[in-house]
């Protein structure tokens, strides 16, 4: 490997990327004006707004459910926003536009309407729903740790899209159509009802669909295989599609048979253990990412670098907050804001570290990028550290050094002892300087500074 390949890579221009943020933030914005003028003149400001403030009620709830997948390793805001706004506009807009043309093109040709929701709206909507999300990934694989963003960013965009479409049935279909018939009080009932059925009981149904999309790119950003890296986003993308359809089709034969028993076994039979699958994989993914620090960091522990306590205590959300609570006792808010910054360093490690197993950075750039980051990271992690470690009055001084610990006794006595076969040792050491790094890296698989 030369020794350009170890440089940082140069940063685009800015007024470059700033052009190109901004006709993307154009974009969406003309998209958001669009399908809002066009749900204001078809529905009225006043159901506009009845649906809007509808609408966006049961947001921040589903919201905090996929923010909750992502607490070790939570992603930048900015890009969830996009997702979300991707979601709410841009797709909404496209599926306006192709869904509104098959209807016109069915009547023409003698065909129901209402099939379009079954043969049109599953693949433009989950099509559009997962290109966000998919951009993303192309442009930023980084910000990418596996399958879980994968659901999140997806589920973000499937609720914005969700949020959008539901402004449409709760205040045209619901508040509009009650009004113009009966009057207010009639219109303000169906939005209560269209509520309780489309928000309570199946408000999940969007995202649901959308996170099997999210499972593929969720892959394809955490394998090295070039062949999975397309094969499996088309085919989360056509199983989302596949699980909508089918969603559509259950209430269109209802409607055409007469038989409404078919919304209920369509809704037991098939929704429910969709729905109860995906949230046990989505929970087990959660802590996917803390049993990672647990098998990748100990090869950082052996080069001296992280002590054997540090490893144990990124292992789960609880052992994380003991961490924080016991560095705020000893250093006060500074001591938790470093070691809230040393967890996100240590998990970004972990996973770059895996990606570097799974043969993600096997292009020369992709890995002088990786080593610079893994530098980066690992001289965070040691400022982080000087905010807390050694301040407890209460723990004896210790210290790591690659291979067992020197621990200063009550008797002021410093002796060696060899870790314990658990993972966990009660005494918060501070690391020996580890050796500088060698003069040239690994070729390949990355090596830790020895």
């Amino acid at each position: 490997m030369s020794e350009n390949a170890l440089a940082p890579p140069p940063r685009r221009p800015a007024v470059r990327r700033a052009l190109q943020v901004g006709a993307v933030i154009v974009f969406i914005a003309a998209c958001a004006i669009g399908i809002l003028g066009y749900l204001g003149y078809n529905i009225g400001v006043t159901a506009l707004v009845i649906g809007l403030v509808a609408a966006i009620l049961p947001v921040p709830a589903l919201v905090a459910c996929f923010l909750w997948l992502d607490r070790y390793e939570p992603e930048p805001a900015k890009y969830l926003v996009f997702c979300f706004v991707w979601g709410a506009f841009v797709s909404t807009t496209a599926a306006l536009v192709v869904n509104s043309s098959a209807a016109w093109a069915f009547a023409r040709w003698g065909i129901p309407d209402a099939l379009v929701a079954v043969l049109v709206a599953p693949f433009i909507e989950e099509l559009t729903k997962a290109l966000g999300p998919f951009l993303l990934l192309w442009r930023r694989r980084r910000e990418w740790s596996g399958i879980t963003d994968g659901i999140v960013y997806c589920g973000l965009s499937a609720i914005g899209f969700a949020m959008v479409e539901n402004i449409l049935y709760l205040g045209g279909h619901g508040y509009a159509s009650g009004a113009d018939q009966y009057g207010p009080a009639t219109g303000a009932q169906m939005v209560f009802a269209l509520f309780i059925g489309r928000i309570l009981l199946f408000g999940f149904a969007h995202p649901l669909f959308t996170s099997m999309a999210g499972v593929g790119l969720g892959i394809a950003a955490r394998t090295g295989d070039r062949h999975l890296r397309w094969i499996a986003p088309l085919a989360g993308l056509l199983l989302a599609m596949i699980l909508h359809g089918s969603w559509n089709l259950i209430p269109t034969l209802a409607q055409a048979t007469g038989e409404n028993l078919i919304l209920l076994y369509g809704f037991i039979g098939v929704m429910v253990p969709v729905f109860f699958g995906m949230v046990g994989l989505a929970v087990w993914l959660r802590s996917w990412e803390g049993r990672l620090t647990e098998r990748t960091l100990p090869e950082y522990v052996r080069a001296g670098w992280l002590s054997p306590p540090e490893v144990a205590a990124l292992g789960s959300l609880g052992r994380r907050h003991s961490a924080r609570r016991w560095a705020r006792r000893v250093a006060g808010d500074a001591g938790l804001r470093a070691m809230r910054g040393y967890q996100f360093a240590a998990t970004r490690l972990a996973l770059l570290r895996d990606g570097m197993r799974r043969g993600l950075y096997d292009d020369p750039k992709e890995a002088g990028r990786a080593l610079a980051e893994e530098r980066q990271l690992l001289e965070a992690i040691a400022g982080y550290r000087q905010a807390f470690a050694g301040r407890d009055p209460q723990a004896p001084a210790a210290r790591w050094d690659g291979t067992r610990y020197e621990v200063t006794f009550p008797d002021g006595v410093a002796r060696t002892i060899e870790p314990s076969d658990q993972p966990v040792v009660p005494v918060p050491v501070v690391l020996a300087p580890p050796p500088p790094p060698p003069p040239a890296p690994y070729y390949g698989y990355y090596q830790p500074y020895r």
